[in-house]
């Protein structure tokens, strides 16, 4: 191990406890810290860590606070993190199978890790790096703050080098936008961001999300094989255990998904043709009250069930398992570079990057009954 990472393991550290550290020690000067941007009963912590949420606290039908994020106390434990709890993945999200893909008739080699694969960016993607603190107005009336990263031509094998922003911004009525840009500065490069959160509409603490309803807005899904690299095939969802596009509890059928303990699939988002922001997906918790809306311009969602968390010690020292939270992950289609037929993930100095997600959260809902 090298002295930078003891350096920065030692800030994150510093940083758990204190909220914000001056890292001068490393290569470049940096601060780790905990932001709470906040707008009525919307208060939203996240680090500079990975760009990620650490939590959002949103009321209940009774008007009851509670914190809808899984996660950590402490910030350290988000760099020795393997689920992605909260973050922000890329350079590509999702998976590219056998780590490799040719562009422009030039054969990249990427970092693999999961398998012969690389998931959500390689061994060290963008959950795991420090993001510089580009804006921040913790206050008025639309509290926001901007990550920015530079990631360098071959980082984790990805060609040119690439200059990318997430903004988190609270605005209207208990209301979450993401924003993600990405700029190549030199190279085509693929580029494919998403936000990691996994969800319980219940609260973090309170249990599991089989009994969550769940609406996707998706009648296709991409198909994958037994390493859940898509076949570039299309699928119709109808009469499958992926069928949400009438509201269905998480946990009527997952019982025949066997082979992945859960839901880890992408969804073709419907639309009508020329739509950019488009409903995702909606979800319920019926015993609070809490519904989320999705909305996004990208093509995909990746719903996933958090099937392989076992005994992780989370907030306040709850522990989390199988199926604790969800995360609908919107976002292009799994191993894009490598299958023509899917929609272009290749970012160039002309055709920049941009991704948007909508959360609206609310008790109100006039897609799911609440009977």
């Amino acid at each position: 191990m090298t002295k930078i990472f003891f350096v920065l393991l030692l800030c994150l550290i510093i940083a758990s406890s204190s909220g914000f550290v001056n890292c001068s020690d490393v290569e470049k000067e940096e601060k780790i810290g905990i932001f709470e941007p906040k707008k009525g009963d919307l208060p939203l912590r996240v680090t500079n860590w990975g760009a990620s949420i650490l939590s959002l606290v949103i009321p209940d039908k009774n008007g009851k606070l509670g914190d809808v994020v899984l996660g950590y106390d402490s910030v350290k434990d988000y760099s020795n993190d393997t689920t992605y709890f909260g973050a922000t993945v890329g350079r590509v999200a999702n998976r590219i199978g056998g780590a490799q893909f040719t562009l422009n008739g030039i054969y990249y080699k990427l970092v693999a890790n999961e398998g012969n694969n690389t998931l959500h960016g390689g061994a060290r993607g963008f959950s795991d790096v420090l993001w510089e603190v580009k804006r921040y107005q913790k206050e008025g009336p639309s509290p926001s703050i901007t990550f920015r990263y530079h990631s360098v031509d071959g980082e984790q094998g990805f060609p040119g080098d690439l200059l990318v922003t997430v903004s988190y911004i609270l605005t209207g009525k208990n209301q979450l936008v993401i924003l993600m840009k990405g700029k190549a500065l030199n190279k085509p490069t693929p580029v494919n961001l998403a936000n990691h959160a996994y969800w319980n509409l219940g609260g973090h603490n309170s249990g599991n999300i089989l009994n969550e309803v769940v609406q996707i807005l998706g009648s296709k899904i991409t198909p994958v094989d037994n390493k859940l690299i898509p076949t570039g095939k299309f699928a119709s969802v109808k009469g499958t255990a992926y069928d949400f596009l009438k509201p269905q509890t998480v946990g009527s059928r997952i019982n025949q998904l066997a082979g992945t303990k859960g839901y880890d699939i992408n969804y073709v988002i419907d639309g009508e043709k020329g739509q950019k922001i488009k409903l995702a997906a909606i979800v319920q918790d019926k015993k609070s009250g809490r519904v989320l809306e999705l909305f996004t311009n990208a093509p995909g969602l990746q719903f996933y069930t958090g099937n392989y968390i076992k005994d992780l010690k989370g907030k306040g020292g709850y522990v989390y398992n199988a199926h604790a939270g969800l995360c609908l992950e919107s976002q292009a289609f799994p191993d894009s570079v490598n299958h023509p037929n899917f929609p272009s993930t290749i970012v160039t100095q002309e055709k920049p990057y941009k991704h948007y997600m909508l959360f609206k959260f609310s008790t109100k809902n006039p897609y799911i009954s609440s009977k």
